[in-house]
């Protein structure tokens, strides 16, 4: 097949543009089985372009049209190439693994937000935005591994990407703060008695400690109501959800450090997410 031989020839670029942006998924894939590792690779590095687009390129408008772009080229019929190794992967891997598009499609609009500085209205939309970027990830990748069990865990895959991206928010909120976004939804900062434009200026320390906490509070919501549900996931399935296996060590590390998260990212070390990865790898989340 052509699209299989696409994944296959653009591997050894996508891999290194995972490796560099996204180590931690970049981790989990190794353990997927060898034959489904490329898609999952594709998957990522997709995931990595389009988060990255502002950084990349600072300006809104710019921004809207090179996702433009990935829609046009996910929205192609057929598989000319396009000279663009993670898309011409992404391509290959959809029409490989019949992936559907409008989760593609969702993902883009949603990464539209990243590129203004509007700040996020609710706790519901902030659900909203991680249902459709990293929860759809998760569940992409759980197609690609096994797509007969893959649908019957669409929730649980919500409930990961909810954790999984409240807590990479949280790691990024120095530089989100820095260039004046704000991702902690208004109606928490609220509630902590700020508001996003003082949380983004600094102004406040107790309040913004408050509102970060409220965050992690969240993340552990969904994070504590995937690993109840975890120990069903069949091993066909573990990588997908695999990332999920640092959430928690995150989390602890940046509650211990109280308000640091507001100004430094918190860092797992080499050794420490190599073993967390290996064990869920080799028993999932059953209790120890």
């Amino acid at each position: 097949m052509a699209g299989t031989s696409n994944i296959v020839k653009n591997g050894n670029i996508v891999m290194d543009a995972v490796r560099a942006a996204d180590h931690d998924r970049y981790l989990s894939a190794l353990y997927a089985p060898a034959e489904k590792r490329d898609a999952l690779l594709a998957l990522y590095a997709f995931n990595a372009e389009i988060a990255g687009v502002r950084d990349r390129i600072h300006e809104p408008l710019p921004g809207e049209v090179r996702l433009q772009w990935w829609r046009d080229v996910i929205a192609a019929d057929g598989d000319a190439e396009t000279g663009h190794p993670t898309a011409d992967a992404l391509r290959a891997t959809i029409i490989a693994d019949r992936l559907p598009k409008t989760a593609f499609e969702n993902m883009l609009e949603a990464r539209i937000f990243d590129l203004y500085d509007d700040p996020m209205p609710s706790r519901t939309d902030l659900e909203g935005y991680c249902g459709e970027t990293a929860a759809a990830l998760v569940q992409l990748a759980a197609m690609v591994l096994d797509p007969v069990a893959a649908p019957g865990f669409a929730e649980l895959a919500g409930r990961a990407g909810c954790a999984q991206a409240i807590t990479g928010l949280l790691l990024l909120l120095p530089l989100h703060r820095r260039r004046g976004q704000c991702f902690v939804p208004a109606d928490i900062l609220v509630a902590a008695g700020t508001s996003p434009e003082a949380f983004v200026k600094g102004e406040d320390a107790p309040a913004a400690e408050r509102a970060v906490a409220a965050m992690i509070a969240l993340a552990r919501e969904h994070l504590n109501a995937f690993e109840k549900a975890a120990p069903a996931l069949p091993v066909s399935l573990r990588p997908a959800f695999l990332p999920l296996a640092l959430t928690r060590a995150y989390l602890d590390k940046m509650e211990r450090a109280r308000g640091s998260p507001l100004g430094a990212t918190a860092a797992l070390s080499t050794l420490r997410r190599h073993w967390l990865l290996l064990r869920h790898a080799m028993r999932g989340w059953t209790p120890l």
